[in-house]
């Protein structure tokens, strides 16, 4: 069955980086958009970050963007969220997710994914 894997979750202070992985098995990877996504306590699930299928086009809340970068290799199964100058506000659970999708795009909502991990939590505090 399909399986979502992520890591490299934890406890940092606010201004460093974390860098978030995801390992898919059990699909083909490359027929899928990966997205990030994020759940703050007491707060409803948010996007942050996705990319398509070949890894040509990428797309980032407002919130994160010019401080997160998403990044996927193929040949591994894997995507990757690198997360610079983090705020407190960033700390949430850290979803990935996955997006049967023919298009050459990624989506920006959650009904849009297919499967999804059991998420990794990052705290920063201030």
């Amino acid at each position: 069955q399909v399986q979502l894997v992520e890591s490299g979750g934890g406890l940092v202070q606010a201004g460093d980086s974390l860098r978030l992985s995801c390992t898919a098995s059990g699909l083909t990877f490359s027929n899928f958009a990966m997205g990030w996504f994020r759940q703050a306590p007491g707060k409803e699930r948010e996007f942050v970050a996705a990319i398509s299928r070949r890894g040509g086009s990428t797309y980032y809340s407002d919130s994160v963007k010019g401080r997160f970068t998403i990044s996927r290799d193929n040949a591994k199964n894997t995507v990757l969220l690198q997360m610079n100058s983090l705020k407190p506000e960033d700390t949430a659970v850290y979803y990935c997710a996955a997006d049967r999708t023919s298009s050459e795009g990624a989506n920006m909502v959650a009904v849009a994914y297919d499967y999804w991990g059991q998420g990794t939590q990052a705290t920063v505090s201030s």
